[in-house]
């Protein structure tokens, strides 16, 4: 049986307080200078920190004394209204109405409207095997659509990997898209090596170039070297020349399934650690990796599980691979990341 602890935000104060304790966990709640409530959940192995009202973004997790965040340049969260107002974290859910980079004809947000969604209610499940951070998120928009959504966030006991949730459910009369990444954003490992057992060859290079992206000749030829790899079967796994990730990187893989029902992706530093991501390919049949390294943004997003290309709504309308949820209808979510 799960024990419920609701987390009321009049409990969150400037001072850290730990609400729950027996030999594996240790829970704290704290605000932020800048106002954002977070809880950590520390296990005999690290913790994550979790931002129970602001999307339940994940925003900080540490195993081993390894930190599995990107590095940036956000001291603490920020409030905010669109996630690069704050992006500073490991995780977060992308979605849900719409998703990833917006064309100049799109209208949504960067990233969707669930990234920094004001969460009405957050509790915490409590059971022997381990704590989950979750919550409720009621979207209702006159002459627009109504949905419920819960994320989570779930920790086991002497574990090194969290379970990253999220259902939804259309409350709408009539069909809703759905459009839904788990954004992880892992730091940047010199020389690391990503494997997986999704092939090399159903990565593609990104060629459309969003507004945020500005080439330089350097990066043009990097991509070019990269596309003749691509002719051969190949694709980037070897993080090895950080001088030709800025700009950003970005690499795309569709209809996953057909590879294998389950994907695991590996990225293993020379240092002797690794980090892994799992996921159904019949809920994400879509794979993201993103890479960028300047002074400012180090990241090895080495996976990015989705229902459909990061190039935003219209752009998945076009190519079909929006979900439509009917009426009533519930859809749910799962990720297994972490440490090795």
């Amino acid at each position: 049986m799960r024990n419920k602890i609701f987390l009321k935000r009049s409990f969150f104060t400037s001072k850290t307080t730990e609400i729950f304790k027996n030999e594996e966990f240790t829970v704290e709640i704290f605000i932020y200078s800048s106002g954002v409530e977070a809880i950590k959940i520390n296990n005999s192995r690290g913790y994550v920190i979790v931002l129970p009202y602001m999307g339940q973004i994940i925003w900080d997790v540490n195993f081993d004394g390894i930190d599995l965040r990107m590095k940036n340049m956000f001291s603490q969260p920020k409030p905010a209204g669109c996630i690069i107002d704050t992006y500073g974290c490991f995780a977060f859910h992308s979605g849900l109405l719409s998703n990833g980079c917006p064309s100049p004809e799109d209208t949504h947000i960067m990233h969707g409207e669930m990234s920094c969604a004001v969460i009405d209610e957050a509790w915490l499940e409590i059971d022997e095997a381990g704590i989950t951070v979750t919550g409720k998120y009621e979207y209702c928009q006159g002459f627009g659509y109504h949905y419920i959504a819960n994320p989570s966030v779930e920790l086991n006991t002497n574990s090194t990997k969290i379970k990253i949730g999220m259902k939804v459910k259309n409350l709408t009369s009539i069909m809703m898209p759905l459009q839904y990444m788990c954004h992880m954003n892992y730091a940047y490992v010199d020389n690391a090596v990503i494997t997986s057992n999704i092939p090399e060859k159903a990565f593609k290079l990104r060629e459309s170039i969003p507004a945020h992206v500005k080439p330089t000749p350097k990066w043009i030829k990097y991509n070019e070297d990269i596309k003749q790899m691509q002719k051969t079967g190949k694709t980037l796994t070897k993080l090895e020349q950080s001088d030709m990730y800025d700009p950003e990187i970005v690499f795309m893989a569709d209809d996953v399934k057909k590879y294998a029902a389950r994907a695991v992706f590996e990225m293993d530093s020379p240092k002797g650690y690794g980090f892994a991501t799992e996921f159904s390919t019949s809920d994400f049949p879509c794979a993201t990796r993103w890479i960028m390294y300047n002074g400012d943004l180090q990241v090895a997003a080495f996976v990015l599980p989705a229902t459909c290309r990061p190039e935003g709504f219209l752009a998945a309308k076009k190519a079909g691979t929006l979900v439509m949820l009917d009426p009533n209808e519930e859809k749910t979510f799962s990720v297994l990341t972490g440490k090795k």
